[in-house]
C-alpha cells in the first residue's frame, strides 16, 4: 500500500527547500550583486571597508545564500574578442637570447675551435661560425652541453636545443618537443596575463580559453566595448625584485620610510615588508623557465640581461641568507632566500613546489608583458540593450512556457494536474538553486535550455497518471492504482531521462561556450524533473490521500 516512511519525507521535503534557498538571491538579484561586490572588495583590502562598501553589504544578510546564476555576454552584455597569439616570435626571441651563452662557451675553447662570430641566420635559428673547422666536433659537444631537459610530461627525455653543423657554421634551433612546449607555456601565460588585467576591473565571470593551438577566446561581461578590452589587454603589468626588511600580518601596519607593505598572494593575511626601490624590475628579465634542481626536485631557472645581471649579482653578493621579494603587480608571488652569490644574471629559484607549481610561477615571472604579440581575428561588441531584450524575450518565453503546461496539466488530470504544476514550480527553483550553487553561467541557449526543461519536466508525471489511469480500468482500488501506476511507469522514465541526460553529458564534453550552457542547464533540469516527478508527486499524492480517504479518484 502507499506508505512512505518519516525519514524519506523529512528528506524529500528538506531537498526542497534547500532548492528554494539556494534559489532565493536570484529573485533579489541587484541587491545580492552588490552585497557581493562589497564583500569582495572588502576582503581584497584586507577586511577595511568604506561606508559606500558597509551599506552595500547591509542590503543582503550574511546568514542566507548569496550565490547567484551569472549572465552570460549575450545577457549582460559586453566584450568578444578571438586572439591568435604569434607563437613564432617567442622561438625567435629565445634563440636569441642563447647567444651570449654560446659565445662564452666556445671562447673557453678559443684553441679548438678557433675565433667565433655570429652569421645572418633564418629566423628562430642561431648560425656561429668559426674559424677553424676541424675543432667542429669539439664545438658541437660545447654547444650540445647547454641543452636542458623539457619539462614537460611529453617532452621527457627530450632536450630543447637541436644543434648541427654546416661546413664551418654552428646551427642552434628549439627541438620539436621544446617548441611544443613553448607554446603551451606561451599560451598559458598569455591566458595568465589576460585573466590578471581583466580581473583588475572587478567584470563577472569572464570567458577566457584557449582554443585550437594558438588562439584564445576572450569575453567579458560588462565591459563597454572591444576596443576598451583590447586597449585593457595590453596594459603591461610590473614586475619588480626587491628586499624584504619583515613580514606582518596587519595591512595596516607602519612599512617604516621608504618601505612598502605587499601582500603574499599564496598566503592569505600574510603581508611583507620591503623596501620601495627595487633592486631589479621585470624589465631586466630576459627569461624564467620550469627546470629541477641538483637532486631532481622542481625549480625555476631565471635570467636577466647584462644591466640587470650586474645588479642582481652585487646584491646577492651583500646579502646571502636574506629573502628577496619577486612582487607582480603590488602582490608578492614569492620571498626566496638567497642561498649564495648569484653571478652571470641567471639564478634559480628552489622551494616545495610541484611540476605544476614550478611551471606556474614561471609563467608568473614571465607575465610582466604579453609574451607574443596577438593579432585579433574577430572583435565584437554586445550592448546591455541586447541582453536586456534577450532576457525580456526568455522571460516571456518561459512564461508561455509554463502557463501552457499549467493549464493543460490542470484541463488534463484535475486535481493530479495542480499537483503536478506545483512539483514543475519546484523543479524550476531547484533547477535555478543548482545553478546558483555551482556559479554556472546563464546565456540565451541556456534559457532556451530551461524553457525546454519546462516542456519535459512533466513527461515523467504524464508517464505516471496514464498508467494510474490504465490500473484504475482494471477495477483495483485507488491506492493500489496509484502505487502501481509509479512503479510500472519508473522503468519508461528513467530509460527516456537518461538517454537525454547522456546526450546533455556528450554536448557538455565536446561543445563550447553557449552549447555547454545549453548542456547544463538541459542535465541539472533533467535531474531536478526526475526528483521531482518520482519523489515530490508521490509524497503530495499520498499526503493527500492519507488525509482524505477517497473511494474513487478521477485522473
Amino acid at each position: 500500500m502507499l506508505q512512505i516512511p518519516a525519514w524519506k519525507r523529512v528528506l524529500i521535503w528538506g531537498a526542497c527547500a534547500l532548492g528554494l534557498l539556494l534559489a532565493m538571491p536570484n529573485l533579489f538579484y541587484s541587491r545580492v550583486e552588490q552585497h557581493n561586490d562589497a564583500a569582495a572588495a572588502i576582503a581584497a583590502q584586507g577586511g577595511t571597508a568604506t561606508p559606500e562598501q558597509e551599506a552595500a553589504l547591509a542590503l543582503w544578510p550574511d546568514f542566507l545564500p548569496s550565490n547567484l546564476v551569472n549572465l552570460g555576454l549575450d545577457l549582460r552584455g559586453g566584450a568578444h574578442l578571438l586572439a591568435e597569439v604569434q607563437v613564432a616570435d617567442v622561438y625567435a626571441g629565445r634563440i636569441d637570447g642563447l647567444w651570449p651563452d654560446v659565445r662564452d662557451a666556445l671562447r673557453n675553447e678559443r684553441a679548438a675551435v678557433g675565433n667565433v662570430r655570429r652569421v645572418e641566420s633564418p629566423r628562430g635559428e642561431l648560425h656561429v661560425q668559426i674559424s677553424n673547422p676541424a675543432g667542429m666536433a669539439r664545438a658541437l659537444e660545447v654547444v650540445r652541453g647547454l641543452a636542458r631537459p623539457v619539462v614537460t610530461l611529453t617532452g621527457m627525455g627530450a632536450n630543447d636545443l637541436e644543434v648541427r653543423a654546416l661546413d664551418d657554421v654552428i646551427i642552434v634551433s628549439l627541438s620539436s618537443a621544446e617548441r611544443q612546449a613553448t607554446d603551451d607555456r606561451t599560451i598559458q601565460q598569455s591566458l595568465e596575463i589576460i585573466r590578471r588585467r581583466v580581473d583588475e576591473v572587478g567584470t563577472r565571470e569572464p570567458t577566457i580559453q584557449r582554443q585550437g593551438e594558438d588562439r584564445i577566446l576572450i569575453q567579458v561581461p560588462g565591459i563597454g566595448s572591444a576596443a576598451e578590452l583590447k586597449e585593457l589587454i595590453g596594459t603591461t603589468a610590473r614586475l619588480t625584485f626587491h628586499p624584504v626588511v619583515g613580514t606582518s600580518d596587519n595591512p595596516a601596519a607602519d612599512p617604516g620610510p621608504r618601505n612598502l607593505i605587499l601582500p603574499s598572494l599564496d598566503t592569505p593575511g600574510l603581508y611583507y615588508i620591503v623596501e620601495q626601490n627595487p633592486v631589479v624590475t621585470g624589465e631586466e628579465l630576459v627569461d624564467a623557465q620550469p627546470a629541477f634542481d641538483q637532486n631532481g626536485r622542481p625549480a625555476v631557472n631565471f635570467r636577466f640581461n647584462p644591466s640587470g645581471g650586474r645588479k642582481f649579482g652585487d646584491y646577492t653578493a651583500q646579502n646571502i641568507g636574506s629573502p628577496f621579494a619577486i612582487v607582480l603587480d603590488d602582490e608578492v608571488i614569492s620571498a626566496p632566500v638567497i642561498q649564495s652569490h648569484i653571478a652571470g644574471g641567471s639564478g634559480i629559484i628552489t622551494g616545495r613546489f610541484s611540476v605544476e607549481e614550478s611551471t606556474q610561477l614561471a609563467v608568473l615571472l614571465r607575465a610582466g608583458a604579453l609574451p607574443a604579440e596577438m593579432t585579433f581575428l574577430e572583435e565584437r561588441t554586445i550592448g546591455p540593450e541586447l541582453g536586456q531584450d534577450s532576457i525580456e524575450a526568455g522571460r516571456v518565453a518561459s512564461m508561455v512556457a509554463m502557463a501552457a503546461v499549467l493549464v493543460f496539466m490542470i484541463a488534463s488530470y484535475g486535481w493530479f494536474g495542480v499537483i503536478a504544476n506545483v512539483a514543475l514550480l519546484i523543479n524550476i527553483a531547484m533547477m535555478f538553486g543548482l545553478l546558483s550553487l555551482i556559479g554556472a553561467t546563464l546565456t540565451l541557449p541556456g534559457i532556451a535550455g530551461i524553457v525546454l526543461t519546462i516542456g519535459m519536466a512533466v513527461d515523467a508525471t504524464v508517464l505516471i497518471f496514464e498508467r494510474i489511469r490504465e490500473e484504475l480500468k482494471t477495477a483495483r482500488g485507488p491506492a493500489r492504482a496509484i502505487e502501481l501506476g509509479y512503479e510500472k511507469a519508473l522503468s519508461a522514465i528513467l530509460d527516456s531521462n537518461i538517454t537525454t541526460f547522456i546526450t546533455a553529458l556528450i554536448l557538455f564534453a565536446i561543445g563550447s561556450g553557449p552549447v555547454r550552457g545549453f548542456a547544463v542547464t538541459l542535465g541539472l533540469g533533467i535531474l531536478t524533473s526526475v526528483f521531482t516527478a518520482i519523489f515530490v508527486t508521490r509524497l503530495m499524492i499520498v499526503t493527500w490521500y492519507e488525509r482524505r480517504r477517497p473511494k474513487a479518484i478521477t485522473v
